[in-house]
């Protein structure tokens, strides 16, 4: 199969899926058997790509000209390709969790659940391979779309307001900064092609160059930089798997990708640093980090510290980027990888404890860790390697960001990271702590067991891979590495 060809499954497959999902709607042992194989078979396309980009190979495809110079087309590069590996790797994982998930909590709307996440997991792919800013944006408004029903799926007053939130945020931000400093982009340079060193570098000067930085960072909302993050936890009133899927699998990885991709293909680094009217981003990823930790530190409900924790984890791969180094790139993709995976697992933690005791406040898990031991064992894992303790995946790519802070002399970043890393402690460790060795109150419910088998197998299979990119980055590394040559070839 030719790499063209390759490209297109990866669209279509999801998209396939989720037509067959919809007219297996009355036969759910067949919906969820066609959610699986789907998954699979998206997930065997990518890793076949994987292998010839890591082979040195650029495979590429131009689905549609809209008009001379708006052009649809698809280009792999190391940075989309580790995108869409961790996508199609979570995918068949997410969709084990939840079937276990939406039937033990007996979930209305499951068809329309699994056709939203085809459809996102599509979108992802899209984002993840395209070749200029017109097709990124394009599936960028594709994926906000396609997961508003998903964070709404409940259907009472907490989900409507909290879907109004999402999606006005996400849609007011793309269409009111993202797009016009794409059409920015274009008048400047006559191209929206993504390419190696910037297509920047030669066109833009000044105080204007920190302007249109601001217009791309605050209109990839997805990012959750501040003052734009609000949409985040907004969209906690989703079931879990969907908690999951924006946390880990989709949206907000999208949102970093997007500020990697446009930091290395659109700006350069070389232009950046020339810059001083960008070097604001920086101060605007150690504020994000510091204040949402602090918050995170101040929530009960557990899904809502999580959401925290995730919009200041999202701004270690910003402040990454804003180092402005090579070796800050590859700490970013890999900060990438491993919270995809480490926030993944908390997820499915928080879930299958609200699925086994219907517990959601912190408060409220003294003695948990001896009624569900896989549970919460896979919880301690997830938090360490958010905390950045080895043998977590967390570990490698904050000592990667800690580093080239260090080489390049950014003070800030550094202090930032020392004390955002003693924070992440101190809002999972009481929780980890609470669970193994304080004794629930007697007034509390009856003991109970784990949540059911598929929801604890996902998250046994999470955890077990946190573990396993720590002792074993080697894929990892090699698809960044080339990445990091790229960058310093430019």
């Amino acid at each position: 199969m030719n790499n063209s060809t390759l490209i297109a499954a990866a669209l279509l497959i999801p998209l396939i899926g989720a037509v067959l999902i919809a007219l297996a709607a009355r036969r759910p042992n067949v919906r969820e058997t066609i959610t699986i194989v789907t998954s699979l078979l998206l997930l065997i396309d990518v890793v076949v790509l994987l292998f010839r980009v890591l082979g040195g190979e650029r495979p590429v495809l131009e689905l549609w000209q809209m008009l001379p110079g708006f052009v649809l087309s698809f280009s792999i590069e190391p940075l989309g390709m580790l995108f869409a590996v961790v996508a199609a790797v979570l995918w068949p994982v997410n969709s084990l969790y939840s079937i276990g998930y939406m039937r033990g909590n007996n979930e209305k709307n499951q068809t329309r659940f699994y056709i939203c996440f085809a459809i996102a997991l599509m979108s992802v792919m899209g984002m993840a391979f395209a070749a200029n800013l017109l097709t990124l944006f394009v599936f960028y408004e594709t994926l906000t779309l396609c997961t508003y029903p998903l964070v709404t799926h409940k259907g009472d007053s907490k989900a409507v307001e909290g879907g109004r939130v999402y999606i006005g945020i996400l849609m007011v931000t793309s269409i009111g900064l993202l797009l016009p400093a794409i059409l920015w982009t274009w008048s400047l340079t006559g191209t929206m092609d993504f390419v190696s060193g910037g297509i920047l570098k030669d066109s833009l000067n000044g105080p204007l160059t920190g302007l249109l930085l601001l217009m791309y960072i605050f209109g990839i909302g997805k990012a959750a930089v501040m003052p734009v993050q609000r949409w985040l936890p907004a969209a906690m009133v989703a079931p879990t798997p969907v908690s999951a899927l924006l946390h880990a699998v989709a949206v907000v990885k999208a949102g970093v990708f997007c500020v990697v991709k446009i930091v290395v293909y659109v700006f350069g680094l070389d232009l950046l640093r020339a810059q001083p009217s960008t070097h604001w981003l920086i101060f605007a990823a150690a504020f994000t980090i510091i204040v949402a930790s602090v918050i995170a530190l101040r929530e009960d409900n557990l899904k809502r510290r999580l959401a925290y924790s995730t919009v200041s984890q999202l701004s270690y791969v910003v402040l990454a980027a804003a180092i402005l180094a090579p070796l800050s790139i590859v700490g970013a993709c890999l900060h990438i990888v491993a919270h995809a995976f480490g926030k993944i697992t908390l997820f499915f933690a928080a879930g299958s404890i609200y699925t086994a005791s219907h517990k959601t406040e912190v408060s409220e898990l003294a003695g948990i860790g001896r009624q569900m031991p896989w549970t919460m064992a896979a919880f301690t894992i997830g938090a360490l390697s958010m905390i950045g303790v080895p043998p977590a995946a967390g570990f490698i790519s904050k000592w990667y960001i800690l580093v080239s802070a260090f080489e390049t002399e950014q003070i800030v970043a550094v202090g930032v990271i020392i004390i955002s890393t003693l924070l992440n402690a101190a809002y999972f460790i009481p929780v980890v702590y609470a669970a193994f060795f304080r004794t629930p109150a007697t007034a509390q419910t009856p003991s109970h067991g784990e949540a059911p088998f598929p929801i604890v197998l996902a998250l046994t299979i999470t955890a077990s891979l946190v573990v396993l990119l720590f002792l074993f980055p080697g894929v990892t590394l090699s698809l960044v590495n080339l990445l990091e040559t790229s960058v310093m070839d430019k």
